[in-house]
Parts: C-alpha cells; sequence; structure tokens
C-alpha cells in the first residue's frame, strides 16, 4: 500500500469514528457518569474537597517544629566599629553574619491538636457534600432525560395525528368532489391539519429546547448532534412505594447527606468552642538558636605596650566561623492576662456559632421529614393521575373509533369529529405526561431510601 493509499484509509476511517461519535446514542447511565465527571458545580466540590485535604495536612504538620535560617552580608564604609574586633576603623569593611532558629511548641492548651481534628472533621464534611452535589446533579440529568423521552413520544404522537388528519382530508375532499359531503367539511379538515402541523412544529421545538438543556447540564460543546437512546420505561409500582413514609424517613436519617453534612458541621462548631477556650491556657514553648558571624577587614597587631605595629590580614571563614559561633536555648512560657476581652468574646462567638449549626441540624431533620412526605404524596399523587389518565385514554379511543365510524358513513360532520380527535390526541399525551411523571417522582422517593440513580462507579 502505497503512502497516499494509506493517508486516504486513514481519512475515511477517522471520518467514520466521527461520524459514528456524533450519532452516538446516550442511554441515562452514560449521562449521569458523563455529568459526575464534568459538572462545574461537581468540580467546584472537587476542588473543596482538596482544599480541605490541604488544611488537614497543615493541622498535622503543626506538630512538627518549626526551623528558619538567615544570612546576610554587608557592606561599610567610613568610620566603622569591626563586630569582630570592636575596634572603630575609617574604612570599607565587609561582614558576613548567618544564623538559625528552631522553635516546638511544648503545650499550647491542645489547640494544635483540636485543630487538626476540625480539620478532619471539615474534611469528612467536604466528601459528603461532593457526594450531595452528585446525587442533586444525578436527579437533575435524569429529569432532564425522562423530559426528552415524554418530548419525543409526544412528537410521534403529534405526528401520527397529522397523518391521520392528513389521510381524511383526502377522504373528505374525495366526498366532497363526489357530492356526498358540503364544501365546509374540506375547510374543516384542512384547518385541522394546519393546526396538526403547527403542533408538530411546537413539539419538534421543545423536544430540542430540551435536548439543549441537558446537553448544557453534561456541559457538552457539541450539542446540535445531541440525542438520548430511545429507552422504553414502564411505569410499575415501585418496591419502596409499599415502605411506610415512616420507613422511609427512619432509612432516609441513616443514609442521607444532608443530615450527615449538618452532624458534621456541629462536630466542627464544637471543636471551635474548644480552641476558643483553650486560649484561656499559658502556652509554653522551646526554641533554640544558632549564629555566627565573618568579618573580612584586615586585624591591627599590637606591641607589648599597646602600640600598633601594623596588621595582618584577616583569619580564614572556617577559623571565623567556629570562633565566633554562638548557641542559644531555652523555653518561654506565655500566661494570658488582659487582651481586651478578644479571647472571652471569639469563645461567646464560638458558641453562638455552634448554637446556630445545632438548629440547622434540627431543622435539616424536618425538612428531611417534611420533603419524604412531600415525595412520597407526590408519587402517590402521580400513580393514581397515571391511572386515570389510562382509564380516560381507554374510553376517548372508543369514543374517537366511533366517530371515525360515523364520520365515514356521514353520520358525523368534520367539525365534530375534529373535537372527538383533539380529545384523544389530549389524552394521549396526558398518558405520556403523567407516566414520565410518575417515573421520575417515584425516583425522587427511591433516592432518600437510599438507592442511587444509578449504580455509581
Amino acid at each position: 500500500m502505497t503512502i497516499k493509499h494509506l493517508i486516504i484509509t486513514c481519512f475515511f476511517l477517522w471520518a467514520a469514528t466521527d461520524a459514528f461519535a456524533q450519532q452516538q446514542k446516550w442511554t441515562l447511565d452514560a449521562c449521569v457518569n458523563y455529568a459526575w465527571e464534568h459538572n462545574i458545580s461537581i468540580k467546584q466540590s472537587e476542588l473543596d474537597v482538596q482544599a480541605a485535604e490541604i488544611d488537614k495536612s497543615d493541622g498535622f504538620y503543626a506538630f512538627f517544629p518549626s526551623a528558619n535560617a538567615s544570612s546576610s552580608h554587608s557592606w561599610n564604609v567610613g568610620l566603622n566599629q569591626n563586630i569582630t574586633t570592636n575596634i572603630l576603623e575609617n574604612q570599607t569593611t565587609q561582614f558576613t553574619s548567618m544564623g538559625a532558629n528552631v522553635g516546638i511548641d511544648i503545650y499550647k492548651g491542645l489547640q494544635n491538636q483540636l485543630r487538626y481534628r476540625k480539620a478532619n472533621l471539615s474534611a469528612v464534611a467536604s466528601q459528603f457534600k461532593l457526594e450531595k452535589m452528585r446525587d442533586d446533579v444525578g436527579l437533575n440529568v435524569a429529569n432532564a432525560f425522562l423530559q426528552i423521552l415524554f418530548n419525543k413520544e409526544n412528537l410521534k404522537v403529534q405526528k401520527d395525528q397529522l397523518a391521520i388528519n392528513e389521510k381524511q382530508l383526502q377522504r373528505t375532499q374525495e366526498l366532497v368532489d363526489a357530492g356526498s359531503l358540503p364544501r365546509g367539511d374540506v375547510l374543516d379538515s384542512k384547518a385541522t391539519v394546519a393546526s396538526d402541523k403547527q403542533k408538530v412544529v411546537i413539539a419538534e421545538n421543545t423536544l430540542l429546547i430540551s435536548k439543549l438543556s441537558l446537553a448544557q447540564l453534561l456541559q457538552l460543546d457539541n450539542f446540535q448532534d445531541f440525542d438520548i437512546a430511545d429507552m422504553d420505561y414502564e411505569a410499575n409500582p415501585s418496591e419502596v412505594m409499599f415502605q411506610t413514609p415512616a420507613a422511609i424517613i427512619a432509612k432516609a436519617k441513616e443514609n442521607r447527606v444532608e443530615l450527615k453534612i449538618s452532624k458534621t458541621n456541629v462536630a466542627v462548631a464544637e471543636k471551635d468552642v474548644r480552641i476558643a477556650r483553650a486560649a484561656y491556657q499559658p502556652t509554653l514553648q522551646g526554641f533554640y538558636g544558632f549564629n555566627s558571624r565573618i568579618s573580612y577587614a584586615n586585624i591591627p597587631l599590637f606591641d607589648n605596650t599597646g602600640n600598633l605595629i601594623g596588621t595582618r590580614g584577616p583569619l580564614s571563614f572556617t577559623e571565623q566561623f567556629n570562633n565566633n559561633k554562638g548557641h542559644q536555648f531555652g523555653v518561654q512560657i506565655n500566661v494570658p492576662i488582659f487582651s481586651g476581652f478578644a479571647v472571652k468574646h471569639n469563645l461567646m462567638r464560638s458558641k453562638i456559632n455552634l448554637e446556630r449549626f445545632k438548629i440547622a441540624y434540627a431543622q435539616s431533620e424536618l425538612d428531611l421529614e417534611r420533603n419524604i412526605y412531600t415525595a412520597y404524596t407526590d408519587a402517590q399523587g402521580a400513580y393514581k393521575s397515571y391511572e386515570t389518565a389510562l382509564s380516560a385514554l381507554d374510553a376517548r379511543s372508543s369514543a374517537f373509533l366511533y366517530a371515525k365510524e360515523r364520520v365515514e358513513v356521514g353520520l358525523m360532520n368534520a367539525f365534530e369529529f375534529n373535537q372527538a380527535q383533539t380529545l384523544f390526541v389530549n389524552a394521549q399525551s396526558e398518558v405520556l405526561r403523567t407516566k414520565y411523571d410518575y417515573i421520575f417522582r417515584t425516583k425522587i422517593v427511591e433516592y432518600y431510601f437510599g438507592i442511587p440513580i444509578i449504580s455509581k462507579p
């Protein structure tokens, strides 16, 4: 195979792969998994988790001693005291100094331990928040996915009715041409066909908007070719709906991250109170310091009587470093006596914050109970509405077939037939609406019961 043929083959393979990717039909699992990886809110929550892990590392390394090193080199011009010989000299000299310091907390009112435990709790809370965000995004994706399915089936219903009315228009035109029906029936049929075409256009636009909404929720760049797989969801009663609301609430209180987040926030606030109270206690620190200095000036020489007899060059760097080095070490205790009530006020603020989180925890329990009762009642109502819609559709279907038989033998005019058909189409749409509404509301109840939208990776 020549290089030209190879290039052409690769091009067609790439084009086929690209076309396949554009024609890919997204399943619910694929949509939710993609959203978990690319949704902006989830990415922000993941960054919060990373920041919490850094805070956790800060809390751990606070137990380690601190160490610092310093060094400087200076030039002194004019009359200066040689810090090595303590003699005033009118000259340009250079000096090098260096040092190191080490400090360690021996006792700090257990503040470091408390801060580390607080950091651990904050890291756990950030994980719970990430899990909550993933669940919320999953529910939103499932809702958008089911909305597309409903719009697809609704569009199919509208197109089927348009096809029926177009055939009916053709049949009516033939009867009018034969003189069996008045000309007004043709006009009514044409108006019905025009109205059906308008409904098809509206249904197409609604479907396109719902696809766009899901594509944006998934953060897709190329949403023009986005489409989901046609899936047939049965509106069967969920096993969760056979549970009592009290049982669902009890299960939710064990598993739902909303309560875990609130409970962890209370624990974090309790640590803040203990940290603020620890500021009343004295602190004890240990320290060690090392320093040395080097001079580059000439050293004066004196005789036994103290007269200057000359100079000689400075000692070597190593000799001066060893001769001038010094050590400093000890312990330091700080006893808080008065700080303008700053410690007291900080403790008071921490206690108030703790009470706020306790109230928030109690409120989250009430919200969870209310949301579960609401979701359970809505799911029951949605199923009853679905059953009612099925019964209505059955009746409307029989009525429409009866009307179709009557209009074919001339016992019903086009206007009356169009009314029967409109009621039949509305009944079909209502069945679809109530079906997907019940499926989604059941998903919410399952969500509170601990059943995930899909199996998490």
